[in-house]
């Protein structure tokens, strides 16, 4: 018995003891750790599988009366419906949140209803809701904000330029958007002419400065000559894109001729030669060319606001809603277009 006890006592013994106890305490946590992982990625599978099985609205309505999620959590499931583009999803669960009976964030909700709407197209139902919570809280600028983006969407520039009213009040600066409601309300009229729109547009521009491209842009595209007889030649970096795609017709050459950024563009493009190189290398690689290889300019627009990037010019970002944040960007591409009339031209 005695040596037994030794035995117990005996260091060695010990050393092999505590490494077994924490052997077996290392084997239990991984093992335990492989069942959770398991478990939860099984709870995982099974929320996701819910998910994009898109619950009916009765389901929905059942599940939000519940409450056994909470109201910010709706919330975020709504925003991942936007995300996906499932607005019809997200208009579900803000319409069955807005008819619980505590509603603790009736505004937020209906704010967030009102932009899904708009966001989805339905403008007469975002119109309501605005005006609904407009008339409960009407010191509330991001309503007030996005009703006058729906009056804009519906043409209906009489209604935004009323909005522009109480957002000034508000502290706001609404020159910009002022001018714009008044640029695209008198284009849209249709009891006057092109030419008197042009006239009146340039005015307007003269005046406040404000809405260079748009003016331009519908200027050039109305009556070029006129366009021209009124341009600011030192912006023409602005307007590249609408100067590029001008025909050689419509072309005025002795304002050209006069401005270095224009002799150097349009000899790139190959309609003069009063520019042998430039510092801006798109031109400079075409003007090297000189028309011997396939290739133009491709242009792209950023908002300057969200850096969002557009094929198209735009004045107001549809991703940010800001006003005269496009910057303009070129590159040299592969001229599509002349391959095509050259292998028309070889059937003749």
């Amino acid at each position: 018995m005695n040596s037994l006890f030794i035995d117990f006592r005996d260091p060695l013994f010990s050393i092999i003891m505590f490494f077994s106890i924490v052997f077996v305490i290392a084997f239990i946590s991984y093992w335990w750790n492989r069942y959770k992982h398991n478990e939860d990625s099984k709870y995982l599978d099974k929320f996701l599988r819910d998910f994009n099985a898109h619950p009916s609205k009765e389901d929905l309505r059942v599940l939000i009366s519940g409450g056994e999620l909470s109201e910010k959590s709706w919330l975020l499931l709504a925003q991942s419906y936007i995300e996906n583009g499932n607005y019809e999803k997200s208009i579900e669960i803000y319409n069955e949140m807005l008819k619980l009976p505590s509603r603790e964030n009736t505004t937020e909700t209906m704010f967030l209803l009102g932009k899904t709407y708009f966001k989805a197209g339905f403008l007469e139902r975002s119109k309501k809701i605005f005006l609904e919570i407009l008339k409960k809280k009407p010191r509330t600028p991001e309503a007030l904000k996005y009703l006058l983006l729906v009056y804009e969407y519906m043409k209906d520039f009489k209604s935004a330029k009323d909005v522009l009213e109480p957002l000034g009040e508000l502290g706001i600066d609404i020159r910009l958007e002022s001018a714009y409601i008044n640029a695209m309300g008198l284009l849209n009229r249709l009891d006057i002419s092109q030419d008197v729109k042009a006239h009146a547009l340039l005015k307007m521009y003269e005046e406040q400065q404000q809405l260079f491209y748009l003016t331009y842009e519908y200027l050039f595209r109305i009556n070029p000559s006129f366009a021209w007889n009124n341009f600011d030649a030192s912006r023409s970096e602005q307007l590249a894109d609408l100067l590029w795609g001008l025909e050689a017709k419509e072309l005025d050459l002795d304002i050209i001729s006069q401005n270095g950024f224009l002799r150097e563009m349009y000899s790139a493009r190959g309609d003069i030669s009063l520019a042998s190189s430039s510092d801006i290398f798109e031109f400079d690689v075409l003007i090297g060319l000189a028309g011997k290889a396939n290739a133009t300019l491709s242009f792209e627009y950023i908002c300057t606001n969200c850096k969002q990037l557009y094929p198209f010019v735009f004045t107001r970002c549809s991703s940010c809603h800001g006003l005269d944040t496009s910057r303009l960007e070129w590159s040299l591409i592969k001229n599509s277009s002349k391959d095509f009339s050259e292998d028309n031209n070889s059937f003749q």
